[in-house]
């Protein structure tokens, strides 16, 4: 899927809410749920690959290998991953763009923190000068050849709301495809990007206990925002379920009393698509 496919999809006015997932699996149980969009969250591959918080330990590369795997799985859904910032300077940006596209990715977010950058909703962020960021704005825009590029700056918390403004104004200026500033901490702030960036598609960040209210997509869209990002929801939600299933099986010994809590085995098998891979099986022992 590429980036044409989501202007399309934004371009029928309603709001585009994004899952986060960091797997084959968990796209295609996004995919099951009905999602044509997610977003392959760097907090959740951080997470899940490394078993590391979202610190700047996650590289390029590993990203990327993600990314491959995750579009391979679903290939109907377009997804958006994430960019953090680009992994360098401008020149290593192009390559991030390169990677992402290969790897058959609908979008990009690129954003403005110092590397190694951390979880926007973690303290202690910091941000480059404005000018480097949009300098690998610009290098992102101007080597995509289909990528939907959403520049993303962590400047709220960092410095503080106007300067955070002023880089969404100035992203906008070099012909990204979407704004996103990381972190607003009420409606009034969020209103404020709004009415800074005009008619440009603006992204809002829903991490649940995270620094910005939890609103609905179509509160969002009232407010401007048609880009919506559920980053953690399914990683936090699987985490809980995984490690309630295991300490039921260690203080238990078996879960023969508590099988309502999994999928079955056939179920499961159905997710994978086992009937297609018996099928594929048998044509070739014909």
């Amino acid at each position: 899927m590429r980036g044409d496919d989501l202007k399309a999809r934004l371009a029928t006015g309603d709001p585009v809410l994004m899952p986060g997932v960091w797997d084959a699996l968990s796209v295609r149980l996004a995919a099951e749920a009905g999602f044509d969009t997610v977003f392959l969250s760097g907090y959740a591959v951080s997470g899940t690959l490394l078993g590391l918080p979202d610190f700047g330990y996650l590289t390029q590369g590993e990203m990327a290998e993600v990314a491959r795997r995750v579009c391979a799985a679903s290939p109907s859904t377009m997804v958006v991953v994430d960019g953090d910032t680009g992994y360098g300077n401008p020149l290593n940006v192009t390559r991030t763009i390169e990677l992402w596209e290969a790897a058959g990715a609908t979008g990009i977010f690129l954003e403005d923190q110092v590397w190694p950058k951390r979880c926007g909703h973690m303290a202690g962020k910091q941000v480059v000068p404005r000018e480097e960021w949009l300098a690998k704005l610009r290098a992102a825009v101007e080597r995509r050849t289909h990528l939907h590029v959403t520049a993303r700056t962590d400047a709220r918390a960092a410095i503080g709301l106007d300067e955070a403004l002023a880089r969404a104004k100035a992203a906008a200026e070099v012909g990204v495809d979407a704004v996103f500033v990381e972190a607003p901490e009420s409606i009034d702030e969020l209103e404020a990007i709004a009415a800074a960036v005009p008619g440009k598609v603006l992204v809002a960040n829903m991490v649940e206990t995270g620094k910005t209210p939890l609103l609905t997509p179509k509160e969002l869209h009232d407010l401007g925002f048609d880009l919506i990002v559920s980053p953690l929801s399914g990683l936090l939600s699987a985490t809980k379920a995984l490690r309630d299933t295991f300490a039921l099986l260690r203080e238990k010994g078996t879960l023969r009393d508590h099988l309502d809590r999994l999928v079955d085995f056939e179920e499961f098998g159905a997710i994978v698509d086992l009937p297609g891979h018996f099928a594929l099986d048998e044509k070739y022992r014909e």
